[in-house]
C-alpha cells in the first residue's frame, strides 16, 4: 500500500471514505484497493477471490467514484436481484435487467439508466448480446464491464456454460472498453483460459488466498446417511443450512426426512416449477426456512452471508464445484461447518453420468478426459488423510504453511481409524472369494452380516463360513467399509448397470497377509468448539443476539429484502457484544454505513437498550 503524502494518498482516502460510508467497512480486504484501482483506470484485469473475500466491491466502488454507468455481467436472475437489493439497502444507484422483470419494472430500470444516475447495470449475457442491449450501452458510452463468475467462460472449468464464450465480442464491439473478470475458484489453467477466451489485454492478475480458515471441513465416510445428515443439521438449530444433493429424488427424500423430525426443510431442484423455487429461495432469505434440500441448480444465486453449514450427502464432480459450493458458508467471516459424506461409489456414479450425458450431447472426448481428471481430483481429497486445508490450497498452486489447520476432520481427530482394519479387509475379500466374485457389492454385505435374503437361500451362501462373519457390523457399516477398499485399489468393481466385486493382486496380497489395510470409521460425535468458533462468540450476549435476528426478520419483511441485507450477523454480534447506546457507538459495528444508520439504527439502539435495561445516549 502506499504511504501517507504521496501523490496517490487521496484516491485512496476517497476509497476508504465511500466503502465507510456506504457499505460501513472501516477497512479494505486484501487485494481490493488493487482491483479497485484497476476500475478506475479502467485496465482489463482478471480478479481470483474466495466466496466471501469482497470481490463485488472492487466493481461496485469504481462507477461510483468515477460517476460513470458500469454493466456486471451475472449468470443468474436471483442474484443479481440479491445484489441489487442489497445496494439498493445501502443506498446506492443500481438496477437489474432480466426476464422476470414485469414491463412496467422495466420501463422504470430503462428510464433510470438513461438518465445516467445509474451506476451499475447487471444483465445475463443472454440480454447483454442482444442489439437493442448493445444500442443502449453504447447511447451511454459504457467503457467497463465486470463479468461476474468468469469460470463460466472456460471448458476447463467446473461450471462451463456456452452462452459465456460469446463474451468475447465485447472487446470487438468496444474496443476502448476495459473488461474485468471476476471468479471465486479458477486453477492456473482456468485463469489463463478466462483472459484468452474474454480477450484481456495485458490483464492485471490478482489472486488472493483460496483458504477460508473460518471454515470447518469434515470428510466423513458415508454409513447411515439419512441419520448422519440429520446429526449434522441439529448441530445448527434453527441456522441456516444447505444439503446439497446428487438427484431430484434424493433432495425430496431428505427433505421430508428432515421435515418428519422437525426441521424447517424443503427441496429445490430444476425439476420444480419456478414459483416453487422462487418460494424457497425467498423463505430461505427470509430466515422462514431453515435447511434447504438441493441440487447443484441452487446456490450460485443465493448471496445468504449467514450460512452455517454446507452438507454435501455425496461428493461434488470437482474441487472446484466443493470449493463454490462449500464457499457458500459463512461468507460474513464467522465460522460455518462443511461436511461431506462419502462413498467411493460416488466417483463411480459421477463418471457413469459424464459418459451417458456425452453421448447424448456428442461431446468430445477431450470434454469428458478433462472432467474425469477433475473427478479424480475430487476423489483423490475425499480419500485422503492430508490435512483439507492444505489440500485445497494446493490444489489452487497455494502453499499452506500451517502444520495443523485445527479446523478439519483430519486435524481435529474426527474420524478414527478402525481396529484391526486388516483383519475386516480380511473378511470381505473371503467372502468375495467365496461367492466366486460373481456377485455385487449389496450381496457381499448381507452374506457377510447373516441377511435371509431369497438371494442368499437361492445360492445357497447361508452354507459359507463368511456367513454371519461380520453379523455384529451393521450392514451399512459393512458397505461403507467395502467402498474403501474399492477406493484403496485393494478391491475391485466393475463397470456397467449391475457392477460386481472382483479381487486383484492386491487382493490376495492382503488375504495373504503380507499387506497392511487402514480403514475409516466416524466417531459418534465430532469434537467440540473450534477455537474461531469460540473466538467469535466471546463477549457476546447470545440472547440479545438472538432478540435482535428477530428484529432484522420484522424489517426486512416490511421491506421485501432478504434479512442479511438489514444486517449480517457479524454486525448483529458485535452490537450483542458492544451494546451500543447512541449513533455514534452503533457506526463503530461493521457493516453499519451512514444510509443503515439513518434508516435502522435508531431502532436497533432502542431495543439493545431495552433489552438491557440501558438508556440511549
Amino acid at each position: 500500500m502506499n504511504q501517507p503524502g504521496t501523490a496517490v494518498q487521496p484516491l485512496l482516502e476517497r476509497i476508504t471514505d465511500a466503502v465507510r460510508r456506504y457499505w460501513g467497512f472501516d477497512r479494505l480486504w486484501p487485494l481490493q484497493e488493487e482491483a479497485i484501482r484497476a476500475g478506475l483506470e479502467q485496465r482489463d484485469s482478471l480478479v481470483v477471490m474466495p466466496t466471501g473475500g469482497g470481490k463485488s466491491l472492487c466493481y461496485q466502488v469504481p462507477p461510483l467514484l468515477a460517476e460513470r454507468t458500469d454493466v456486471v455481467v451475472s449468470p443468474l436472475i436471483a442474484l443479481m436481484k440479491d445484489q441489487v437489493d442489497g445496494l439498493r439497502t445501502c443506498g446506492y444507484p443500481a438496477v437489474a435487467l432480466h426476464s422476470g422483470m414485469t414491463a412496467a419494472d422495466r420501463r422504470d430500470a430503462e428510464r433510470e439508466i438513461a438518465t445516467g444516475q445509474c451506476r451499475l447495470v447487471f444483465v445475463a449475457p443472454e440480454r447483454l448480446l442482444t442489439p437493442w442491449f448493445m444500442g443502449l450501452i453504447e447511447r451511454l458510452k459504457v467503457r467497463s464491464f465486470a463479468v461476474d463468475e468468469a469460470h463460466c467462460i472456460s471448458h476447463w472449468g467446473h461450471d462451463f456454460r456456452p452462452e459465456y464464450r460469446r463474451l468475447a465480442m465485447l472487446k470487438e464491439r468496444f474496443a476502448e472498453a476495459s473488461v474485468q473478470a471476476y471468479t471465486a475458484t479458477a486453477t492456473a489453467r482456468v485463469q489463463a483460459d478466462i483472459a484468452a477466451q474474454l480477450g484481456l489485454k495485458d490483464p492485471q492478475v490478482l489472486v488472493g488466498r483460496f483458504d477460508r480458515p473460518n471454515l470447518v471441513y469434515r470428510v466423513i465416510p458415508r454409513v447411515d446417511l439419512h441419520a448422519q445428515v440429520l446429526d449434522a443439521v441439529r448441530r445448527h438449530h434453527r441456522e441456516a443450512v444447505i444439503v446439497y444433493c446428487l438427484s431430484r429424488n434424493d433432495t425430496e427424500a431428505f427433505a421430508e426426512h428432515l421435515q418428519a423430525h422437525g426441521v424447517r426443510a424443503q427441496a429445490y431442484h430444476a425439476g420444480l416449477n419456478a414459483e416453487r423455487r422462487r418460494a424457497a429461495q425467498e423463505a430461505f432469505a427470509a430466515e422462514t426456512l431453515d435447511v434447504v434440500v438441493a441440487t447443484v441448480a441452487f446456490g450460485m444465486g443465493i448471496d445468504r452471508s449467514n450460512v452455517r453449514a454446507v452438507i454435501h450427502a455425496a461428493m461434488p464432480r470437482s474441487i472446484e464445484q466443493y470449493q463454490q459450493e462449500t464457499g457458500r458458508a459463512g461468507r460474513d467471516g464467522l465460522e460455518a461447518e462443511c461436511v461431506l459424506f462419502y462413498s467411493a461409489a460416488d466417483p463411480m456414479r459421477w463418471e457413469g453420468l459424464f459418459r451417458r450425458n456425452a453421448d447424448q450431447a456428442e461431446q468430445s472426448e477431450e470434454i469428458i478426459r478433462a472432467k474425469l481428471d477433475l473427478l479424480g481430483q475430487m476423489r483423490a481429497l475425499c480419500a485422503g488423510a492430508e490435512c483439507r486445508h492444505r489440500t485445497l490450497s494446493e490444489h489452487f498452486g497455494q502453499v499452506y504453511e500451517k502444520a495443523d489447520c485445527g479446523a478439519c476432520d483430519v486435524c481435529l481427530g474426527d474420524v478414527e481409524g478402525v481396529e484391526d482394519a486388516t483383519v475386516t479387509a480380511q473378511k470381505i475379500l473371503s467372502c468375495v472369494a467365496r461367492v466366486e466374485q460373481r456377485f455385487g457389492l449389496g450381496h457381499v454385505a448381507d452374506v457377510l452380516h447373516g441377511a435371509d435374503t431369497d438371494m442368499v437361500r437361492r445360492c445357497g451362501h447361508q452354507q459359507l463360513s463368511t456367513y454371519r462373519l461380520m453379523q455384529d457390523t451393521p450392514r451399512k457399516a459393512i458397505v461403507s467399509l467395502a467402498y474403501q477398499l474399492v477406493d484403496q485399489g485393494v478391491l475391485e468393481r466393475t463397470e456397467g448397470d449391475r457392477p460386481i466385486l472382483r479381487l486383484n493382486d492386491t487382493s490376495w496380497a492382503v488375504l495373504r497377509g503380507e499387506r497392511e489395510v487402514r480403514l475409516r470409521r466416524p466417531m459418534a460425535k465430532p469434537v467440540g468448539k473450534t477455537r474461531a468458533e469460540a473466538d467469535s462468540w466471546e463477549g457476546v450476549d447470545q440472547g440479545l443476539f438472538e432478540h435482535l435476528r428477530g428484529i432484522r426478520r420484522e424489517l426486512a419483511g416490511q421491506r421485501g429484502v432478504p434479512a442479511y441485507l438489514v444486517f449480517g450477523d457479524r454486525a448483529l454480534r458485535d452490537m450483542a457484544r458492544l451494546k451500543p447506546t447512541s449513533p455514534a457507538e452503533l457506526m463503530q459495528v461493521r457493516g453499519v454505513g451512514e444510509r443503515k444508520l439513518a434508516d435502522f439504527g435508531e431502532r436497533f439502539i432502542n431495543e439493545v437498550c431495552a433489552y438491557c435495561g440501558l438508556q440511549p445516549s
